[in-house]
């Protein structure tokens, strides 16, 4: 049997505890109707979706602050058009008033768009994320956090993603491609949990806070 080789954050002795809820933002990554009946369909949505709307929840139970990220292509364009339907958000995924709409253009969530000093205003330096797709705008948001001194953890099952054509032959299956996003992720750049049960399980107790 293969030994577990050791991430960098286990050979640089991080951290690898999830985020406190206490000090963590919500970012809900481009929940939106392209995944599910535009061109973009990815495989699991609904349970995604559905593992989404429970962390929604549980943040604001906690009252964290809620960030919901959309993707918008120029106008016309064959995916994300800002004109259409399919850049709605997900009903069950809809801000309530008090959370912030982002608008971006790129898959990081940081580029070209205020979410930095909007997250700053809150005071919070780590971030839930979740939304998709797992290896593109889910990714490189975290990447793009790590470099900006956020520290992140990311809800697995509330990600989805598609089947990629393989570069150097055949197609690379969605949860081959989600689970070797959500590794490279785990490498360096995030706490990777598989739902939010699992994040409420990981909190501090009161009186370890305390200690």
């Amino acid at each position: 049997m293969t030994a577990r080789p050791p991430s960098l954050l286990d050979i640089v002795k991080a951290p690898q505890t999830a985020s406190p809820l206490a000090a963590s933002a919500l970012i809900l990554i481009d929940a939106q109707e392209e995944y599910r009946l535009g061109r973009l369909k990815l495989d699991g949505i609904e349970p995604a979706i559905a593992e989404a709307a429970r962390l929604l929840g549980l943040a604001r139970r906690s009252a964290l602050p809620v960030f919901h990220i959309v993707q918008h292509a120029k106008a016309g364009s064959p995916i994300f058009n800002p004109e259409g339907p399919m850049v709605e958000i997900f009903e069950a995924l809809r801000p309530q008033a008090g959370e912030r709409i982002v608008v971006k253009s790129l898959p990081n969530a940081f580029a070209k768009t205020d979410l930095h000093e909007l997250i700053g205003a809150t005071g919070r330096r780590e971030l839930i994320l979740a939304g998709f797709m797992t290896h593109m705008c889910v990714s490189a948001t975290a990447r793009a956090a790590t470099d900006l001194g956020y520290r992140n953890t990311v809800v697995a099952h509330a990600t989805a993603t598609r089947a990629l054509p393989d570069p150097l032959g055949g197609v690379l299956a969605a949860e081959t491609v989600k689970r070797a996003a959500l590794a490279m992720l785990a490498d360096r750049f995030a706490i990777v949990l598989p739902d939010s049960e699992a994040l409420v399980a990981a909190q501090p107790s009161p009186a370890s806070a305390l200690a």
